[in-house]
């Protein structure tokens, strides 16, 4: 069973939550950010060829031609491969870990795992940015010479930087897997 809802980024640009529950215990959440948008990529394409033909009207030189081509070129594919994430995704499985994938525009991917025994707890975080208070999710990792502390956090959803009510929602589906798995005897 699927479930997309309509959200909006720290920034106001609109992205959708899909929630997919394969099971009791394991969930897919998924943030999809806006596509590349055609007029945009038109535009700045069309600025620095238009640029690059005012310099070569007044230089005469057909090398500055050439140069933005190949310049407008490797940069859309370093955006592309590197930069534009189309979709950030959570697969929780409660008895096994956490994988947080990002999807990029040219189409590849980038995957962690996260043990869930070395899941201490998902948490909402608040940091300052740009004189105000953004809001996003992290997970806590057990430090294995001290159970009470927390070794690392892993911050979720980076690029799509979802607002407190997008949080809020990720966060229930991963705490009632989290709690699920407290109340269940461990098995060694």
């Amino acid at each position: 069973m699927a479930e997309e809802r309509r959200f909006r980024s720290a920034s106001g640009v609109p992205i959708t939550l899909r929630r997919r529950q394969h099971s009791a215990s394991c969930r897919e959440l998924a943030v999809r950010g806006p596509r590349l948008q055609l007029r945009s990529l038109s535009a700045a394409t069309s600025a620095v060829w238009l640029a690059a033909y005012g310099l070569f009207a007044l230089s005469e030189n057909s090398m500055v031609l050439s140069a933005a081509i190949f310049i407008t070129l490797i940069g859309l594919i370093i955006y592309l491969h590197f930069v534009k994430i189309d979709q950030e995704s959570l697969l929780v499985i409660g008895s096994l870990g956490i994988q947080v994938t990002s999807s990029y525009a040219s189409g590849k991917e980038s995957t962690i795992f996260i043990e869930m025994g070395q899941v201490k707890d998902v948490v909402i975080n608040e940091a300052i940015h740009m004189q105000k208070v953004i809001y996003y999710l992290c997970i806590l990792l057990q430090d294995p010479e001290d159970p009470q502390g927390v070794s690392e956090v892993v911050p979720l959803f980076q690029s799509s930087k979802p607002r407190l009510d997008c949080l809020i929602e990720v966060y229930k589906s991963c705490q009632e897997i989290l709690e699920q798995r407290k109340t269940v005897p461990q098995s060694n």
